[in-house]
């Protein structure tokens, strides 16, 4: 066992050595503004050393300086994760959120920054700017809203058609602009009492008002479809975390060592292990158990639960 110790950490440090001498190349690349050459340097770094903080927080930065927002938003996110994230790390996934539109997660980044240090300058004046965006767009979304609401109550008695036009609408119960927003023009053409022109008068009279027949039904269609859309998203983004390496897990040397002992390579391999499976290993005991549950929790996953009798 000692000798396995001894191997395991002079493996660490081995590491952690080759990481620092790749760092030291990428540092001096940056200073000397060659952010391709200290980008190539730090991916070396990381790849021998994904644990550290610094590293990724370096990598994620200088990527997202010549463009490349999504590996170095992935980057950031892997930063945020650490038992102590660097705060820069923080604020700057905060402003790509923010730039997304995801007011949420970036007003939680800089919400933790100030938890960690409340006299943190940017991250002051930048919760700043988070939350008058948010309200803005909920005020002018809210507003938006109301008067779209009033608008479809509108009855179509209020709008300057014919006496023929009215009452095929009325026949059709069609009371209101929502209502007639509701109707396709294949429905009027195959209503008995509507004539080309009633409906070109209908079509021109919605078109003033940047509205068209039918509209709400493709409404909902096209709002069934982005649902299904980001559920097969949701799978993917499933998929992928299961499919990723259990060594991104922050867990201890030793539930590590149970983990290569089982043979589990991917968090979906983990995530098929029971909790009995997981102690029955060798030197695995509550606390290993713990720290695997709450890895596992923190991607919204979970062991696998044996049936109830």
């Amino acid at each position: 066992m000692a000798a396995d110790t001894a191997t395991s950490d002079s493996m660490e440090i081995r590491d952690e050595a080759t990481a620092r001498k790749y760092f030291e190349i990428a540092r001096k690349a940056e200073d000397a503004g060659d952010r391709l050459k200290a980008i190539e340097a730090y991916e070396a770094a990381f790849a021998v050393d994904p644990d550290n903080p610094e590293i990724c927080f370096r990598l994620a930065y200088n990527l997202d300086l010549v463009g490349e927002e999504d590996e170095a938003l992935h980057l950031y996110e892997q930063c945020a994760q650490r038992p102590q994230p660097p705060l820069n790390a923080l604020v700057n996934l905060a402003v790509l959120y923010e730039d997304r539109g995801n007011y949420a997660q970036a007003e939680r980044c800089i919400r933790q920054v100030l938890a960690t240090d409340p006299n943190h300058e940017r991250a002051r004046l930048y919760i700043r700017d988070i939350l008058a965006s948010r309200d803005m767009i909920i005020a002018d979304e809210r507003d938006r809203g109301d008067r779209y609401s009033e608008l479809l109550e509108t009855p179509v008695t209020d709008f300057d058609l014919t006496v023929r036009a009215r009452n095929s609408l009325r026949k059709m119960n069609v009371r209101t602009l929502g209502d007639l927003l509701r109707i396709t023009e294949a429905e009027l053409r195959n209503y008995k009492n509507f004539g080309e022109a009633s409906i070109e008068e209908i079509k021109s009279m919605l078109a003033q008002r940047g509205l068209r027949l039918g509209q709400n039904v493709e409404q909902r269609q096209e709002e069934a479809r982005q649902a299904a859309l980001e559920e097969m998203e949701e799978d993917e983004a499933d998929a992928e975390t299961l499919n990723r390496s259990v060594n991104e897990l922050q867990v201890s040397v030793r539930a590590r060592k149970a983990l290569a002992m089982l043979n589990i390579q991917t968090i979906g391999d983990l995530c098929a292990k029971t909790e009995a499976e997981l102690m029955g290993v060798k030197n695995f005991g509550m606390t290993s158990l713990l720290e695997i549950k709450e890895a596992l929790a923190a991607l919204g996953l979970s062991l696998r639960k044996l049936p109830e009798n």
